[in-house]
Protein backbone atom coordinates (compact mmCIF):
# COMPACT_ATOMS: atom_id res chain seq x y z
CA UNK A 1 0.00 0.00 0.00
CA UNK A 2 0.94 3.50 -0.84
CA UNK A 3 0.97 6.01 2.11
CA UNK A 4 1.27 9.40 1.73
CA UNK A 5 3.54 10.42 4.22
CA UNK A 6 6.19 13.25 3.56
CA UNK A 7 8.52 12.21 1.18
CA UNK A 8 11.74 13.48 2.72
CA UNK A 9 11.06 11.37 5.94
CA UNK A 10 12.53 8.52 3.64
CA UNK A 11 16.48 8.07 4.45
CA UNK A 12 18.62 6.09 2.03
CA UNK A 13 19.91 3.03 3.69
CA UNK A 14 23.55 3.91 3.71
CA UNK A 15 22.65 7.33 5.65
CA UNK A 16 24.57 7.30 8.75
CA UNK A 17 23.15 10.61 10.45
CA UNK A 18 19.82 10.55 12.47
CA UNK A 19 17.74 13.00 10.66
CA UNK A 20 14.61 13.90 12.51
CA UNK A 21 11.58 12.37 11.63
CA UNK A 22 8.97 14.27 9.71
CA UNK A 23 5.44 13.77 9.81
CA UNK A 24 2.45 15.66 9.50
CA UNK A 25 -0.94 15.68 10.53
CA UNK A 26 -2.96 13.66 8.13
CA UNK A 27 -0.13 11.19 7.08
CA UNK A 28 -1.03 7.84 7.09
CA UNK A 29 1.25 4.77 7.36
CA UNK A 30 1.21 1.11 7.94
CA UNK A 31 1.75 0.62 11.94
CA UNK A 32 2.15 -2.79 14.17
CA UNK A 33 0.70 -2.14 17.76
CA UNK A 34 3.49 -3.55 19.95
CA UNK A 35 1.60 -3.22 23.36
CA UNK A 36 -0.51 -0.74 25.24
CA UNK A 37 0.15 2.33 27.12
CA UNK A 38 -0.43 2.79 30.91
CA UNK A 39 -3.77 5.19 29.67
CA UNK A 40 -4.95 2.09 27.79
CA UNK A 41 -3.78 3.35 24.19
CA UNK A 42 -2.60 1.38 21.46
CA UNK A 43 1.71 2.55 21.06
CA UNK A 44 3.37 1.60 17.69
CA UNK A 45 6.93 2.57 16.58
CA UNK A 46 7.10 4.47 12.89
CA UNK A 47 11.07 4.80 11.73
CA UNK A 48 11.74 4.61 15.48
CA UNK A 49 9.26 6.76 16.82
CA UNK A 50 6.65 6.32 19.16
CA UNK A 51 3.60 6.76 18.05
CA UNK A 52 -0.09 6.47 20.28
CA UNK A 53 -3.35 5.38 18.90
CA UNK A 54 -6.04 5.07 21.12
CA UNK A 55 -8.34 2.15 20.20
CA UNK A 56 -5.88 -0.08 18.65
CA UNK A 57 -4.81 -3.40 20.54
CA UNK A 58 -1.50 -5.76 20.46
CA UNK A 59 -0.56 -7.26 17.79
CA UNK A 60 -2.92 -5.16 15.38
CA UNK A 61 -2.03 -4.03 12.15
CA UNK A 62 -3.78 -0.51 11.12
CA UNK A 63 -3.25 2.29 9.07
CA UNK A 64 -2.36 4.90 11.29
CA UNK A 65 -3.51 8.69 10.63
CA UNK A 66 -1.48 11.60 12.85
CA UNK A 67 -3.62 13.59 14.16
CA UNK A 68 -1.02 15.56 16.36
CA UNK A 69 3.15 15.86 16.04
CA UNK A 70 4.80 16.00 19.15
CA UNK A 71 8.89 16.73 19.30
CA UNK A 72 9.25 12.85 20.98
CA UNK A 73 5.90 11.21 19.53
CA UNK A 74 3.11 11.23 17.51
CA UNK A 75 -1.14 10.90 18.21
CA UNK A 76 -2.87 9.09 15.82
CA UNK A 77 -6.06 7.35 14.76
CA UNK A 78 -7.48 4.18 13.50
CA UNK A 79 -7.69 4.88 9.66
CA UNK A 80 -7.98 1.15 8.67
CA UNK A 81 -7.49 -2.16 10.78
CA UNK A 82 -5.92 -4.61 8.37
CA UNK A 83 -5.54 -7.03 11.36
CA UNK A 84 -7.56 -7.33 14.24
CA UNK A 85 -5.76 -8.58 17.57
CA UNK A 86 -8.46 -12.32 18.25
CA UNK A 87 -10.11 -10.12 21.75
CA UNK A 88 -11.32 -7.50 20.11
CA UNK A 89 -15.05 -6.99 20.93
CA UNK A 90 -17.76 -4.06 19.84
CA UNK A 91 -17.71 -1.76 21.92
CA UNK A 92 -21.42 -0.95 23.95
CA UNK A 93 -20.56 3.11 23.83
CA UNK A 94 -19.84 5.32 20.57
CA UNK A 95 -17.23 7.23 22.98
CA UNK A 96 -14.45 4.70 23.44
CA UNK A 97 -12.01 6.40 21.17
CA UNK A 98 -12.82 10.01 22.51
CA UNK A 99 -13.41 10.38 25.82
CA UNK A 100 -11.21 8.58 29.38
CA UNK A 101 -13.93 5.58 31.18
CA UNK A 102 -14.34 3.68 27.76
CA UNK A 103 -11.38 2.88 26.65
CA UNK A 104 -11.55 -1.09 27.21
CA UNK A 105 -14.92 -1.31 25.99
CA UNK A 106 -13.42 -3.14 22.31
CA UNK A 107 -11.23 -5.18 24.93
CA UNK A 108 -12.74 -8.97 25.61
CA UNK A 109 -13.08 -9.17 29.64
CA UNK A 110 -10.40 -12.15 29.85
CA UNK A 111 -8.26 -9.73 28.21
CA UNK A 112 -8.49 -6.50 30.26
CA UNK A 113 -8.01 -8.63 33.85
CA UNK A 114 -4.56 -9.69 32.18
CA UNK A 115 -3.94 -7.29 31.10
CA UNK A 116 -4.01 -5.23 34.92
CA UNK A 117 -2.00 -7.74 36.29
CA UNK A 118 0.41 -7.28 33.51
CA UNK A 119 0.27 -3.19 34.60
CA UNK A 120 1.41 -4.22 38.06
CA UNK A 121 4.88 -6.48 36.85
CA UNK A 122 6.02 -3.61 34.83
CA UNK A 123 5.22 -1.18 37.25
CA UNK A 124 7.74 -3.46 39.35
CA UNK A 125 10.31 -4.00 36.42
CA UNK A 126 10.02 -0.09 35.83
CA UNK A 127 10.99 1.13 39.95
CA UNK A 128 12.57 -2.19 40.48
CA UNK A 129 11.94 -2.55 44.33
CA UNK A 130 14.34 -4.86 46.01
CA UNK A 131 13.62 -8.69 44.90
CA UNK A 132 10.59 -7.33 42.58
CA UNK A 133 11.67 -10.66 40.24
CA UNK A 134 10.29 -12.68 42.94
CA UNK A 135 6.86 -11.02 44.31
CA UNK A 136 3.71 -13.38 43.56
CA UNK A 137 1.29 -11.40 41.57
CA UNK A 138 -2.00 -12.99 41.44
CA UNK A 139 -4.56 -13.10 38.33
CA UNK A 140 -6.48 -10.02 38.87
CA UNK A 141 -10.28 -10.72 40.48
CA UNK A 142 -12.58 -9.90 38.00
CA UNK A 143 -16.19 -7.35 38.91
CA UNK A 144 -18.95 -9.66 38.38
CA UNK A 145 -20.83 -6.47 37.45
CA UNK A 146 -18.68 -5.21 34.23
CA UNK A 147 -21.43 -2.84 32.84
CA UNK A 148 -23.46 -0.12 35.24
CA UNK A 149 -21.37 -0.58 38.38
CA UNK A 150 -20.24 3.33 38.24
CA UNK A 151 -22.10 5.00 40.84
CA UNK A 152 -21.21 8.50 40.34
CA UNK A 153 -21.36 10.37 37.26
CA UNK A 154 -19.47 13.85 37.15
CA UNK A 155 -20.44 15.78 33.74
CA UNK A 156 -19.43 19.19 32.28
CA UNK A 157 -22.34 20.92 30.79
CA UNK A 158 -21.71 23.52 27.99
CA UNK A 159 -23.03 24.98 24.92
CA UNK A 160 -21.29 24.25 21.65
CA UNK A 161 -22.44 24.75 18.27
CA UNK A 162 -25.34 26.34 19.64
CA UNK A 163 -26.43 23.26 21.26
CA UNK A 164 -26.64 22.23 25.20
CA UNK A 165 -24.16 18.79 25.97
CA UNK A 166 -22.93 17.45 28.52
CA UNK A 167 -20.66 14.39 29.13
CA UNK A 168 -17.02 14.13 29.42
CA UNK A 169 -13.92 15.84 28.14
CA UNK A 170 -12.66 14.61 24.80
CA UNK A 171 -9.12 13.28 25.75
CA UNK A 172 -6.99 16.11 26.12
CA UNK A 173 -8.88 18.61 25.78
CA UNK A 174 -11.81 20.66 26.92
CA UNK A 175 -14.22 19.98 24.54
CA UNK A 176 -17.58 18.03 25.94
CA UNK A 177 -18.21 14.88 24.49
CA UNK A 178 -22.08 14.44 24.28
CA UNK A 179 -23.27 11.87 25.98
CA UNK A 180 -26.81 10.33 25.81
CA UNK A 181 -26.19 6.85 27.11
CA UNK A 182 -23.16 5.69 29.36
CA UNK A 183 -23.75 1.51 29.81
CA UNK A 184 -20.50 1.90 32.39
CA UNK A 185 -22.69 4.12 34.81
CA UNK A 186 -25.54 2.70 37.46
CA UNK A 187 -28.87 2.96 35.30
CA UNK A 188 -30.89 5.36 37.72
CA UNK A 189 -27.88 7.71 36.91
CA UNK A 190 -28.81 8.68 33.21
CA UNK A 191 -32.14 8.36 33.83
CA UNK A 192 -32.15 10.92 35.51
CA UNK A 193 -29.44 13.20 33.87
CA UNK A 194 -30.43 13.40 30.32
CA UNK A 195 -34.06 15.01 31.26
CA UNK A 196 -32.30 17.12 33.55
CA UNK A 197 -29.98 18.64 30.75
CA UNK A 198 -32.89 18.69 28.58
CA UNK A 199 -34.31 20.87 31.42
CA UNK A 200 -31.46 23.12 31.53
CA UNK A 201 -31.70 23.84 28.10
CA UNK A 202 -35.27 24.65 28.32
CA UNK A 203 -35.18 26.84 31.20
CA UNK A 204 -31.95 28.79 29.60
CA UNK A 205 -29.54 28.91 32.54
CA UNK A 206 -26.19 30.61 31.97
CA UNK A 207 -23.82 27.44 31.50
CA UNK A 208 -19.98 28.09 32.14
CA UNK A 209 -18.35 29.51 29.42
CA UNK A 210 -14.34 28.95 29.70
CA UNK A 211 -12.88 31.65 27.52
CA UNK A 212 -14.22 34.39 29.27
CA UNK A 213 -14.87 33.06 32.69
CA UNK A 214 -18.76 33.93 32.34
CA UNK A 215 -22.05 32.05 32.95
CA UNK A 216 -22.88 30.05 35.89
CA UNK A 217 -23.76 25.78 35.75
CA UNK A 218 -20.56 23.98 35.28
CA UNK A 219 -20.89 20.31 36.31
CA UNK A 220 -23.77 18.51 37.20
CA UNK A 221 -22.79 15.34 39.59
CA UNK A 222 -25.39 12.64 40.07
CA UNK A 223 -24.44 9.48 42.49
CA UNK A 224 -26.43 6.50 43.09
CA UNK A 225 -26.83 4.17 46.04
CA UNK A 226 -26.71 0.33 45.14
CA UNK A 227 -28.52 -0.47 48.02
CA UNK A 228 -31.41 1.91 48.60
CA UNK A 229 -31.37 3.53 45.12
CA UNK A 230 -31.46 6.87 46.39
CA UNK A 231 -29.88 9.50 44.05
CA UNK A 232 -28.25 12.93 44.78
CA UNK A 233 -28.08 15.42 42.55
CA UNK A 234 -25.06 18.25 42.45
CA UNK A 235 -24.96 21.40 40.43
CA UNK A 236 -21.72 22.67 40.45
CA UNK A 237 -21.44 26.85 40.28
CA UNK A 238 -19.06 29.32 39.18
CA UNK A 239 -21.22 31.85 41.56
CA UNK A 240 -23.77 31.32 44.09
CA UNK A 241 -26.77 32.60 41.84
CA UNK A 242 -28.09 29.33 40.27
CA UNK A 243 -31.02 31.20 38.32
CA UNK A 244 -34.53 29.31 37.23
CA UNK A 245 -33.24 27.56 40.75
CA UNK A 246 -36.76 27.27 41.68
CA UNK A 247 -37.97 25.66 38.48
CA UNK A 248 -35.37 23.42 38.67
CA UNK A 249 -35.94 22.14 41.78
CA UNK A 250 -39.62 21.72 41.05
CA UNK A 251 -38.88 19.82 37.74
CA UNK A 252 -36.86 17.43 39.96
CA UNK A 253 -39.39 16.42 42.56
CA UNK A 254 -42.17 16.09 40.48
CA UNK A 255 -40.05 13.79 37.90
CA UNK A 256 -37.91 12.14 40.23
CA UNK A 257 -38.97 11.03 43.57
CA UNK A 258 -35.79 8.65 44.03
CA UNK A 259 -33.55 12.15 43.95
CA UNK A 260 -33.43 12.80 48.24
CA UNK A 261 -30.50 15.08 48.03
CA UNK A 262 -30.12 18.04 45.94
CA UNK A 263 -27.08 19.89 46.62
CA UNK A 264 -24.94 23.04 45.24
CA UNK A 265 -20.86 23.07 45.06
CA UNK A 266 -19.30 26.89 44.35
CA UNK A 267 -16.65 26.50 42.69
CA UNK A 268 -15.55 30.09 41.27
CA UNK A 269 -13.26 30.94 38.51
CA UNK A 270 -11.35 28.56 35.70
CA UNK A 271 -9.77 26.23 37.72
CA UNK A 272 -8.82 22.35 36.97
CA UNK A 273 -10.29 21.44 39.92
CA UNK A 274 -13.89 19.81 39.87
CA UNK A 275 -14.90 20.78 43.22
CA UNK A 276 -15.16 24.88 44.98
CA UNK A 277 -14.79 24.05 49.06
CA UNK A 278 -18.74 25.69 49.53
CA UNK A 279 -21.30 23.37 49.25
CA UNK A 280 -25.03 24.19 50.10
CA UNK A 281 -28.54 22.06 50.51
CA UNK A 282 -30.89 23.37 48.08
CA UNK A 283 -33.86 20.66 48.82
CA UNK A 284 -34.08 17.09 50.70
CA UNK A 285 -31.49 15.39 52.79
CA UNK A 286 -27.70 16.85 52.71
CA UNK A 287 -26.43 12.98 51.85
CA UNK A 288 -27.59 9.83 50.76
CA UNK A 289 -27.34 6.15 52.63
CA UNK A 290 -25.16 3.31 50.66
CA UNK A 291 -24.31 0.12 52.64
CA UNK A 292 -21.35 -2.37 52.75
CA UNK A 293 -20.05 -5.47 54.52
CA UNK A 294 -23.47 -5.05 56.45
CA UNK A 295 -22.73 -1.50 57.87
CA UNK A 296 -25.07 1.61 56.36
CA UNK A 297 -22.49 4.72 55.16
CA UNK A 298 -23.81 8.17 54.74
CA UNK A 299 -22.72 9.94 51.74
CA UNK A 300 -22.05 13.54 51.47
CA UNK A 301 -21.99 15.35 48.30
CA UNK A 302 -17.91 15.70 48.41
CA UNK A 303 -17.49 12.46 50.47
CA UNK A 304 -15.64 9.97 48.28
CA UNK A 305 -15.92 6.26 47.58
CA UNK A 306 -15.08 3.94 45.57
CA UNK A 307 -17.31 4.00 42.44
CA UNK A 308 -17.83 0.38 42.00
CA UNK A 309 -19.95 -0.44 45.16
CA UNK A 310 -20.36 -3.84 44.46
CA UNK A 311 -16.60 -4.35 44.09
CA UNK A 312 -15.47 -2.69 47.32
CA UNK A 313 -16.45 -5.61 49.29
CA UNK A 314 -14.13 -7.52 47.32
CA UNK A 315 -11.40 -5.64 47.74
CA UNK A 316 -12.03 -4.91 52.12
CA UNK A 317 -11.96 -8.67 52.08
CA UNK A 318 -8.71 -8.94 50.24
CA UNK A 319 -7.65 -6.38 52.77
CA UNK A 320 -8.26 -8.07 55.93
CA UNK A 321 -7.10 -11.07 55.07
CA UNK A 322 -3.92 -9.70 53.72
CA UNK A 323 -3.27 -8.29 57.47
CA UNK A 324 -4.72 -11.50 58.98
CA UNK A 325 -6.79 -9.48 62.07
CA UNK A 326 -7.33 -10.70 65.46
CA UNK A 327 -9.50 -9.39 68.27
CA UNK A 328 -6.55 -8.24 69.88
CA UNK A 329 -5.26 -5.68 66.76
CA UNK A 330 -5.17 -2.49 67.04
CA UNK A 331 -5.96 -0.86 63.26
CA UNK A 332 -4.42 2.20 61.84
CA UNK A 333 -6.72 3.27 59.36
CA UNK A 334 -4.87 6.03 57.39
CA UNK A 335 -6.19 8.19 54.33
CA UNK A 336 -9.51 6.84 56.08
CA UNK A 337 -12.02 8.74 53.79
CA UNK A 338 -15.16 8.47 55.58
CA UNK A 339 -14.07 4.97 57.29
CA UNK A 340 -15.57 2.69 55.27
CA UNK A 341 -12.63 0.26 55.42
CA UNK A 342 -12.15 0.66 59.05
CA UNK A 343 -15.39 0.42 60.41
CA UNK A 344 -16.25 -2.57 58.27
CA UNK A 345 -12.99 -4.48 59.66
CA UNK A 346 -13.88 -3.13 63.19
CA UNK A 347 -16.08 -5.65 64.70
CA UNK A 348 -12.60 -8.20 63.59
CA UNK A 349 -10.08 -6.01 66.07
CA UNK A 350 -9.95 -4.99 69.44
CA UNK A 351 -10.04 -0.82 67.94
CA UNK A 352 -9.27 1.24 64.78
CA UNK A 353 -8.35 4.92 65.37
CA UNK A 354 -8.20 6.47 61.46
CA UNK A 355 -7.02 9.61 60.71
CA UNK A 356 -7.66 11.98 56.96
CA UNK A 357 -7.18 15.62 56.24
CA UNK A 358 -10.43 16.51 54.75
CA UNK A 359 -12.91 17.60 58.30
CA UNK A 360 -16.26 16.92 56.80
CA UNK A 361 -14.70 13.28 55.77
CA UNK A 362 -13.92 12.62 59.66
CA UNK A 363 -16.88 13.92 60.64
CA UNK A 364 -18.41 11.56 58.11
CA UNK A 365 -16.77 8.72 59.85
CA UNK A 366 -17.49 9.66 63.15
CA UNK A 367 -21.29 9.86 62.13
CA UNK A 368 -21.32 6.76 60.72
CA UNK A 369 -19.74 4.51 63.48
CA UNK A 370 -22.05 5.82 65.39
CA UNK A 371 -24.74 5.14 62.52
CA UNK A 372 -24.12 1.55 63.55
CA UNK A 373 -23.65 1.08 66.72
CA UNK A 374 -19.85 1.13 66.38
CA UNK A 375 -17.72 2.38 69.26
CA UNK A 376 -14.28 1.02 68.80
CA UNK A 377 -13.51 3.20 66.06
CA UNK A 378 -12.60 6.96 66.37
CA UNK A 379 -11.14 9.14 63.63
CA UNK A 380 -9.47 12.38 63.83
CA UNK A 381 -8.62 15.33 61.49
CA UNK A 382 -4.52 15.24 60.80
CA UNK A 383 -2.03 13.38 58.25
CA UNK A 384 -0.72 10.29 59.52
CA UNK A 385 2.98 12.08 59.57
CA UNK A 386 1.61 13.95 62.31
CA UNK A 387 -0.96 11.98 63.93
CA UNK A 388 1.10 8.00 64.23
CA UNK A 389 4.17 9.83 66.23
CA UNK A 390 1.44 11.73 68.80
CA UNK A 391 -0.70 8.46 69.67
CA UNK A 392 2.55 6.91 70.08
CA UNK A 393 3.45 9.49 72.65
CA UNK A 394 -0.08 9.44 74.22
CA UNK A 395 0.97 5.41 75.22
CA UNK A 396 -1.11 4.17 71.94
CA UNK A 397 -0.02 1.05 70.60
CA UNK A 398 -1.07 -0.38 67.08
CA UNK A 399 -0.54 -3.63 65.58
CA UNK A 400 -2.06 -3.27 62.24
CA UNK A 401 -1.88 -0.90 58.82
CA UNK A 402 -3.68 -0.53 56.45
CA UNK A 403 -2.79 2.36 53.81
CA UNK A 404 -5.50 3.72 50.60
CA UNK A 405 -3.73 6.85 49.33
CA UNK A 406 -4.24 8.92 46.47
CA UNK A 407 -3.26 8.27 43.25
CA UNK A 408 0.23 9.80 43.89
CA UNK A 409 0.82 6.97 46.83
CA UNK A 410 1.92 7.53 50.05
CA UNK A 411 3.70 11.01 51.30
CA UNK A 412 7.42 10.46 52.13
CA UNK A 413 7.24 11.56 55.64
CA UNK A 414 4.41 9.06 55.76
CA UNK A 415 7.31 6.39 54.76
CA UNK A 416 9.15 7.28 57.08
CA UNK A 417 7.06 7.01 59.80
CA UNK A 418 5.83 3.68 58.60
CA UNK A 419 9.81 2.38 58.97
CA UNK A 420 10.19 3.63 62.50
CA UNK A 421 6.69 2.54 63.83
CA UNK A 422 6.78 -0.55 61.71
CA UNK A 423 3.56 -2.09 62.81
CA UNK A 424 3.62 -5.99 62.24
CA UNK A 425 0.81 -6.40 59.70
CA UNK A 426 0.22 -4.50 57.17
CA UNK A 427 -1.64 -3.89 54.16
CA UNK A 428 -1.12 -1.45 50.92
CA UNK A 429 -4.47 -0.89 48.75
CA UNK A 430 -3.33 1.18 45.46
CA UNK A 431 -5.02 2.45 42.66
CA UNK A 432 -1.50 3.53 41.28
CA UNK A 433 0.72 0.92 39.81
CA UNK A 434 3.38 3.60 39.49
CA UNK A 435 3.37 4.94 42.88
CA UNK A 436 2.83 1.88 44.52
CA UNK A 437 6.07 0.36 42.93
CA UNK A 438 7.68 3.52 43.72
CA UNK A 439 6.49 3.30 47.18
CA UNK A 440 7.31 -0.17 47.90
CA UNK A 441 10.88 0.61 46.73
CA UNK A 442 11.42 2.26 49.79
CA UNK A 443 9.22 -0.11 52.02
CA UNK A 444 11.35 -3.13 51.24
CA UNK A 445 13.91 -4.60 52.55
CA UNK A 446 12.01 -3.49 56.31
CA UNK A 447 9.23 -4.79 55.10
CA UNK A 448 9.25 -7.80 52.34
CA UNK A 449 6.19 -8.40 49.89
CA UNK A 450 4.24 -11.34 50.54
CA UNK A 451 2.05 -11.08 46.90
CA UNK A 452 0.52 -8.47 45.00
CA UNK A 453 -3.37 -9.15 44.50
CA UNK A 454 -4.45 -7.27 42.03
CA UNK A 455 -8.81 -6.37 42.02
CA UNK A 456 -10.41 -4.85 38.94
CA UNK A 457 -12.41 -2.17 40.60
CA UNK A 458 -13.34 -0.17 36.94
CA UNK A 459 -13.82 -2.66 34.25
CA UNK A 460 -13.58 -1.25 30.36
CA UNK A 461 -10.76 0.79 31.71
CA UNK A 462 -7.10 0.43 32.17
CA UNK A 463 -7.45 1.73 35.81
CA UNK A 464 -6.46 -1.14 38.25
CA UNK A 465 -6.52 -1.40 41.92
CA UNK A 466 -4.21 -3.85 44.25
CA UNK A 467 -3.88 -5.50 47.65
CA UNK A 468 -0.11 -5.98 48.54
CA UNK A 469 0.34 -7.83 51.62
CA UNK A 470 3.34 -6.50 53.74
CA UNK A 471 5.57 -8.28 56.50
CA UNK A 472 8.07 -6.89 58.67
CA UNK A 473 11.07 -8.84 57.96
CA UNK A 474 12.78 -10.87 61.16
CA UNK A 475 15.53 -8.50 60.87
CA UNK A 476 13.77 -5.51 61.48
CA UNK A 477 11.81 -6.66 64.22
Amino acid sequence: MSAPFNKRSRQPRHSHTQEPVEVQVGDRFPLTIKKLGVEGQGIGYFKHKVCFVPGALPNEVIVAEVTKVHPRYLEATIHRLKKPNPDRVEPRDDYVMEAGGFEFENLSYPAQLRYKRKMVVESLAKFKPLGYRHYPVRETIGSEHQYGYRNKAQFQIRQQNGQVVAGLYKSGTHEVVDMETCAVQMPGIMEVMRPLVQKVAELNIPLYDETNNSGILKTIVIRESAATHELQVTFITNSKKLLKKHLLLTFIEEQFPQVTSVMQNINPGDTPLVWGEETINLAGKDYITESLMGLDFILSARSFLQLNPYQTETLYEEAAKAMELSGDDTLVDAYAGIGTIGLALANRVKAVIGMETIPEAVADANRNAELNGITNATYEVGSAEDLLPKWRAEGRHFDALVVDPPRTGLDQKLIDQILAEKPTKFAYVSCNMASLARNLARLVPTYRVDYIQPVDMMPQTPRCEAVVKLSLNQSSH
